[in-house]
């Protein structure tokens, strides 16, 4: 894409997201000044109304981006209502006690539905011509896969509805385009799968001089890279790896932070809790916790604590094994109920409580199933440089069937990455993916036994 073509994209989509904001803002607008503002127990002055707009704008931005609700050209129609939808409803919340408070009392919160209501519409009429404007005005980049070690970029291309965005005109190994440079001299993007850091330094340089657009699909070194800190010594810019990054007073926060929020979910969540304990001693009579061995920093090993799901007999044989979903016979009827909706997974505040595992990291591995991934990966041990966690990157952007290495490059990001700010957009992200319809595959790809 031109320099200049390059610009009107750019510009062309920002005015469309700003119409969105605008057009989401308004219903709120009206609904404050209707039915809120002349209730506030302190008059405000017009700066004041127009402060609470500006955090009402703020706030859906914020979230609508860490949901990917403005992704026209990527998300699909459905997912993108979905997001503004769901970033939507929780902001609405937000600002209804905003309301609250500077009322001093409930006000009705039929207006504030009206709003939503009216938001959803505009959402899904936004969502429609918005894509429709964008696969209008502009054609799909002439894409060239460029792979070494895997080639699997093409099919995803295609599960992924992402056709309209990359034609892929060409696929051609490494070695093939170091030879001929010219291969890629007409191509808009590039995607570089696996390819080795010798040759692909030179097909980037050749890529950034040229003005095509480079997707990298990282290795397990990148990732190393990307993780370390940036120092100064010898009159020279020097990258200092080592084996975990995180300050001190991240993992204080942190740490602080799993604690208190852990508190308040089992407090919250005990009724809940005790009947869900209930239906299961009624179904079988079985033990109502099941527990599991599982690994996490340093590679301690520690006991998941979850609702038991499966029959009492479900490992006899010893064995860990991947459940088959919804149709495996060993899932008890309250089991596929509690696994469906994640209320398996609260006992897992314990574990976060006593330290075992975190609200966000890698996922806990079973020690047998960590050692034979192992054996084929020795780097998947990398993993075990931070403590598990409930959730974390792989399970907001994995899939079920997502292979160990592809899982390791993601929990790789999350660790070159990690943040408190990285936390809460994987716990924004988690709370997303818990209604999609496909969440069964993102969220818990551990569902291997008895659980």
């Amino acid at each position: 894409m031109k320099k200049r073509d390059s610009l009107f994209h750019d510009v062309s989509i920002r005015i469309v997201k700003l119409i969105n904001l605008v057009l989401m803002t308004t219903p709120f607008i009206f609904v404050w000044y209707r039915f809120y503002a002349d209730q506030l127990w302190v008059k405000f002055f017009m700066r004041g109304h127009w402060l609470v707009i500006a955090l009402f704008v703020l706030l859906y931005y914020t979230i609508g981006k860490v949901y990917e609700a403005f992704k026209i050209s990527y998300s699909g129609i459905g997912e993108m209502v979905y997001s503004q939808m769901l970033a939507l409803f929780e902001v609405d919340i937000i600002m209804y006690i905003i309301a609250w408070l500077l009322i001093r009392r409930a006000p009705l919160i039929t207006p504030m539905l009206g709003a939503f209501a009216v938001q959803t519409v505009v959402a899904i009429v936004w969502s429609y011509l918005s894509q429709k404007w964008y696969f209008k005005t502009f054609p799909a980049d002439r894409t060239v896969i460029i792979w070494d070690m895997r080639d699997e970029i093409s099919p995803l291309i295609k599960r992924y509805h992402l056709e309209k965005k990359y034609r892929v005109v060409d696929t051609v190994t490494a070695q093939e385009c170091i030879k001929n440079l010219s291969i890629i001299e007409n191509t808009d993007t590039v995607f570089l799968v696996g390819v080795h850091s010798h040759d692909r330094n030179i097909i980037s340089k050749y890529c950034l001089m040229n003005g095509i657009k480079a997707f990298l699909i990282p290795r397990v070194g990148d990732l190393i890279v990307a993780s370390a800190k940036s120092v100064h010594m010898l009159h020279l810019p020097i990258l200092k790896i080592d084996r975990n990054n995180l300050s001190y007073e991240f993992l204080i926060i942190k740490r602080l932070s799993d604690i208190l929020f852990a508190l308040i979910g089992l407090i919250v969540s005990s009724p809940l809790m005790l009947i869900i304990a209930i239906c299961i001693k009624a179904e079988d009579g079985g033990p109502i916790i099941f527990k599991q061995t599982r690994l996490t920093k340093g590679r301690r090993e520690f006991d998941i604590l979850k609702f038991r799901s499966m029959k009492v007999d479900a490992e006899d044989d010893g064995l860990a094994r991947l459940s088959s979903g919804e149709e495996d016979d060993r899932i008890t009827r309250v089991g596929r109920f509690i696994r469906r909706t994640r209320l398996d997974e609260l006992p897992n505040f314990i574990n976060i409580i006593k330290g075992d595992i975190s609200f966000v990291g890698p996922r806990g591995e079973r020690p047998e199933l960590a050692e034979e991934y192992e054996r084929e990966i020795p780097e998947f041990a990398l993993r075990l440089q931070v403590k598990a966690g409930l959730t974390g990157y792989a399970q907001v952007y994995g899939k079920y069937n997502t292979n160990p290495y592809d899982k390791l490059l993601m929990d790789l990001t999350y660790i070159a990455n990690a943040s408190i700010f990285e936390d809460l957009r994987i716990l924004f992200l988690t709370i997303k993916i818990l209604f999609m319809s496909d969440s069964t595959e993102g969220v818990d790809p551990d569902k291997r036994t008895a659980m």
